[in-house]
């Protein structure tokens, strides 16, 4: 309330000197005008002792008193009305000033809770200044490893470049290589060819009286009943004195091919459609494979090399006469020779 007063007495202070000043021209106006009309009584009493000029001047002083005196008049009713004015003004500004002292009490209550809001601004400002920091040194501890990786980078960089290098002169020692190792293979392939046909060859001479061994392709084919009994995996006395003829011409081709062409004389066992009815086998693949198998120790059995043979069992399930007859099953049953590459 004293800051309220203090200020309507400084905004009421502007409008007194103006009033002020007003009452003294009208004081002065007043004593002048009494000062007038005593100077003028004091003139027309020596006037009226007998100087008729005297009071033709006073009359004449009198009506410009009298003039004055309208202006006067005048003056102070536009002093009034401007004081009017002035006390109107005042009112108005009395009420701009209750106006503003609201205003400001609301204003000061806004600011406290605002002071208020302000303190927590300023402790969560602080939190995200030490949050910052935290960042800005995880940043930095993050440049420095991108650079060290980069720097990591720049290395495996120089290392692949030299690799790629190497590779590629590898991969032309390779490619040359390889030509070499295609022509050697093809070499070894037309040796071993020669050697089949030479093999081959032999056989047909040996077994040329036989109807009942074929060749087929590149293969010679046993029927199944020129070496084993019906049923059974064991040579008969005729089965093996063919394999003799045989394993005596295998014995003679590894003498004559080089050591280091890696070939195979591979035995194949078949069978029929019908299924095998013997406590001894279970199925038509284990009897063709245990055919082949005694193919095979027999061979080894008269001084064949193991490194040059293998036994197979393939059941009824590559047959080279499709039809049902009995005809047709006693050509599947066989056994196959193949002389081949490991």
């Amino acid at each position: 309330m004293a800051l309220a007063s203090r200020r309507r007495r400084a905004e009421d202070a502007p409008y007194w000197p103006g009033f002020v000043d007003a009452m003294a021209q009208l004081l002065l106006v007043i004593t002048f005008l009494l000062s007038v009309f005593m100077i003028g009584q004091f003139l027309l009493a020596r006037q009226i002792s007998g100087q008729d000029s005297a009071l033709g001047q006073l009359r004449s002083q009198i009506a410009e008193l009298t003039h004055l005196l309208a202006l006067e008049k005048s003056a102070r009713a536009e002093v009034e009305a401007s004081l009017g004015a002035l006390q109107d003004d005042l009112s108005a500004e009395k009420l701009k000033t209750e106006d503003l002292s609201a205003m400001l009490a609301s204003e000061s209550e806004k600011g406290s809770s605002a002071g208020s809001a302000l303190t927590g601004l300023r402790t969560a400002l602080d939190k995200e200044k030490t949050i910052s920091a935290d960042a800005l040194a995880k940043v930095e501890l993050l440049n420095q490893q991108i650079a060290a990786m980069r720097r990591q980078l720049q290395t495996l960089n120089a290392l692949l470049t030299d690799a790629e290098i190497r590779n590629k002169a590898s991969e032309a020692q390779i490619a040359d290589l390889g030509k070499r190792l295609n022509t050697a293979l093809a070499q070894r392939v037309q040796e071993l060819t020669r050697y089949r046909s030479e093999f081959f060859g032999r056989l047909r001479q040996i077994l040329s009286q036989r109807s009942d061994i074929l060749v087929v392709g590149d293969r010679f084919v046993f029927q199944a009943e020129v070496l084993f009994e019906k049923g059974k995996a064991n040579l008969n006395p005729e089965g093996q004195r063919e394999m003799l003829t045989l394993a005596d011409a295998l014995k003679q081709l590894e003498k004559e091919i080089p050591s280091d062409i890696a070939w195979v004389l591979r035995v194949d066992g078949h069978t029929d459609v019908d299924p095998i009815q013997s406590p001894e086998f279970r199925s038509n693949w284990d009897l063709s494979a245990a055919r082949a198998i005694a193919v095979v120790n027999f061979l080894i059995d008269n001084g064949v090399s193991p490194q040059h043979l293998v036994a197979a069992g393939f059941g009824e399930f590559q047959p080279i006469d499709p039809g049902s007859t009995e005809e047709a099953k006693s050509r599947n049953r066989r056994i196959e020779l193949k002389l081949t590459e490991r």
